[in-house]
């Protein structure tokens, strides 16, 4: 007999608690998020220390006079005679393009790969949860990285920037950071698909993190020449951290085609991860 009660009728299957996997998947990330955090926060410290004597003695013009004109465009090096073009440079430009983004694309890319090569996804999948939730949720976690590690080094690059009297606009500052988000969440959701589609979790993670750095050297050489179009398919061509703070200009679009395209890939993820042996 089913024995009703305020709540419902009661079953025999208990469903697991909502977003229990992105909230264990979180706490796992938690400890790499604050080590990453407090590297790149070091390095921004560093940078800003050394920014203000450094700027001083700096020759624009004679830096640029002494590289082609199309690698002067490409790094942007015409900027890096200010505090904002300098920071851009030595932090966003190569820390959050590059490093950040092959961070969180290869810990994407190890999530699904990773469990079934070590066998957990069985037991994952034995509970009541749909193959999709669990995708979205590991997903989710990513935030976790995401979060920390942008709020801490704004803390600190803005901190520092006050005390070394080379203050950055706060507004800017805060958008090149706002603004990184979906395009770290599109190389997580590339970490994902690669996660799904990949034999292996080594050749997941190698293909996302090779994928991170063939769009951004694709998008550095290929910027000022003829092959200028190729850029179109690199994520780095829609969110760009020096313009943002040396100009002021916030790129609403490319943000969202970022995040278009990163629900394309999650949508891909979970079409072939719902057909796909986890044996």
């Amino acid at each position: 007999m089913t024995i009703a009660t305020a709540a419902g009728p009661t079953t025999g299957t208990r469903r697991p608690p909502m977003f229990e996997t992105a909230r264990f998947e979180s706490e796992r990330r938690l400890t790499g998020s604050v080590v990453v955090a407090i590297g790149l926060s070091a390095f921004a410290a560093m940078m800003i220390l050394i920014a203000p004597g450094l700027l001083d003695e700096f020759d624009v013009a004679a830096l640029t006079e002494t590289f082609p004109p199309a690698l002067v465009e490409a790094m942007q090096l015409d900027v890096i005679g200010t505090i904002e073009g300098f920071i851009a440079l030595e932090l966003y430009w190569f820390g959050w393009l590059l490093v950040l983004a092959i961070y969180v694309a290869y810990s994407a890319a190890s999530s699904i790969a990773g469990d079934i090569d070590d066998g957990t996804m069985d037991t994952l999948l034995a509970a009541p949860v749909s193959r999709t939730s669990v995708l979205l949720e590991k997903f989710l976690s990513l935030l976790t990285p995401i979060i920390v590690i942008n709020v801490v080094v704004l803390v600190v690059v803005y901190a520092g920037t006050q005390l070394v009297d080379e203050p950055i606009a706060a507004a800017d500052l805060i958008a090149v950071h706002a603004l990184s988000v979906p395009y770290l969440l599109l190389w997580g959701a590339f970490g994902m698909l690669a996660s799904v589609l990949a034999p292996r979790r080594v050749v997941a993670e190698g293909v996302a993190a090779g994928a991170v750095v063939a769009t951004f050297l694709v998008e550095t050489v290929a910027d000022g020449t003829d092959l200028d179009w190729l850029g179109v398919l690199s994520p780095t061509r829609y969110y760009d951290p020096v313009t943002i703070l040396t100009a002021s200009e916030y790129n609403y679009e490319g943000a969202a085609i970022l995040l278009a395209v990163a629900a394309v890939f999650l949508l891909a993820s979970g079409a072939w991860f719902a057909r796909r042996d986890v044996q």
